[in-house]
């Protein structure tokens, strides 16, 4: 199997092609000019000539008549020696002839060309009395075997130069695809230098031509997209190494301890429980880990159904109450609103906000829930203020906006939020947080009902 083209290959052998065409097309055009150029000149002078000799035979209608201007005729023809004449009667019987080896011309009158012995002749034949239609013709007999050999030596100079010209524009143009794509080449070697320990390079979009600019900022852009997922993936292996690595610790601990003697059925009961209390947690981050898993492939479209936004916010504030009346927090739901969505997926959702707002707003706050028109959600809380730059990573698988991480057993291990992302982007809508005069705000936006 051939190996294929390059493409600077290619453009060299199209650039040779359009050159070899080009000049080809006007070599031929300039040889056919330079013919038509030669006849036109021929005619010019064999016309001259003809008229010069109607004036020398003039009144001469038979042989007889022609002999005594032989003479003249004989010295009139030897001032150019690549003319020869024919004179033949109206009846076709030849009368002169200065050249008995050249072929016959064509009777009627007109300018032909003729080819005998290898040698080219131009011919122009002329009736003597133009005003008698049976008189005698003249025909004119012209060498042009120099002109010919013009011709074929322009011919083969217009070969050469296209030959020569292929040659010389595919080598500049092997050159000139070589040295523009140059940069197609440097993409490609930042491409094979990209790993997991470079994935920092990028292409110099400034020293790009105008053609290429576009692409290496799309080539950018997709590397920044890479650092920015091998980043979070890195981090999520990080984070949930740790995450794991605590309540295994605290089980393998707790099992050694039990087993180190005996102990009564109550002890045993004891450390169980325990045990499973550690379990139901990574089980709980387990199934929260495979549930985001299944959202980002697009495994979990929503089972979409009409619902009344404030009859299911009333629903959570209500089995939230008990908490907050505890935490001394006030539940407050502000408007109304209809959508098409999955009941469950947006209880979560909301329960994720509710739930969040309730760990982070101080004794005597408030947490509000206000439905607006256009299928805007806000789940508010006062509290401490959140700087601007945390807001966007509040939504960061295994974050937490606290800066103290707990050790041990934890109830919440910071999924919630990437969750409720997770759902709102599932229902075609999208989340952001924000934070002013005292309010964290959960600003959610769905779109309305058909």
């Amino acid at each position: 199997m051939m190996p294929r083209l390059s493409l600077g290959g290619r453009l060299a052998l199209l650039f040779a092609a359009c050159t070899a065409a080009v000049s080809l097309t006007a070599g031929v055009l300039f040889s056919r000019a330079s013919e038509q150029h030669f006849i036109e000149l021929d005619e010019q002078l064999l016309g001259s000539r003809l008229s010069v000799l109607h004036a020398l035979l003039d009144g001469v209608s038979s042989p007889a008549e022609l002999a005594p201007h032989l003479p003249a005729l004989r010295i009139e023809l030897s001032h150019q020696a690549d003319l020869a004449l024919r004179i033949r009667g109206g009846d076709g019987t030849l009368w002169f002839d200065s050249r008995p080896d050249l072929p016959d011309a064509p009777r009627q009158p007109g300018l032909a060309t003729l080819h005998a012995n290898g040698v080219d002749y131009r011919s122009l034949g002329a009736r003597l009395d133009t005003a008698t239609p049976g008189s005698a013709q003249l025909t004119l007999f012209l060498d042009i075997t120099h002109h010919q050999h013009f011709l074929q030596g322009m011919q083969r100079l217009i070969w050469l130069t296209v030959g020569l010209s292929a040659l010389a524009t595919a080598l500049l143009g092997a050159w000139a695809a070589r040295r523009g794509l140059r940069p197609l080449r440097q993409m490609g070697d930042v491409a094979a230098s990209v790993n997991a320990r470079s994935l920092t390079t990028r292409l110099p979009v400034a020293q790009m031509p105008e053609e290429l600019a576009e692409l290496a900022s799309t080539v950018n852009a997709m590397l920044q997209r890479l650092e920015d997922a091998f980043q979070r993936l890195s981090a999520f292996s990080a984070d949930i190494a740790h995450e794991l690595r605590t309540p295994l610790s605290n089980l393998l601990t707790h099992t050694q301890v039990t087993l180190t003697r005996p102990r009564s059925l109550e002890d045993y009961r004891e450390a169980l429980h325990g045990n499973l209390e550690e379990l139901q947690w990574m089980a709980q981050l387990v199934n929260d880990m495979l549930y985001l898993a299944k959202a980002d492939h697009g495994l979990l479209p929503p089972n979409r159904q009409p619902l009344d936004l404030a009859a299911e916010v009333d629903a959570l504030l209500e089995y939230y109450a008990p908490l907050a009346e505890d935490a001394e927090v006030r539940l407050q739901r502000v408007g109304e609103a209809q959508l098409e969505g999955d009941r469950h997926m947006l209880r979560r959702a909301l329960s994720n906000l509710l739930d969040n707002a309730l760990r982070f707003t101080p004794s005597g706050g408030e947490i509000r829930v206000t439905l607006a028109p256009g299928l805007h959600i806000s789940v508010a809380n006062t509290g401490p203020a959140i700087a601007a730059q945390i807001l966007p990573r509040l939504f960061d698988r295994f974050y937490r906006a606290a800066p103290a991480r707990q050790e041990g057993s934890s109830e919440h291990a910071g999924l919630g939020l990437a969750i409720t992302r997770s759902i709102v982007q599932a229902h075609g809508g999208n989340i952001r947080a924000e934070c002013a005069g005292g309010w964290t705000r959960f600003l959610i936006e769905l779109p309305e009902a058909r």
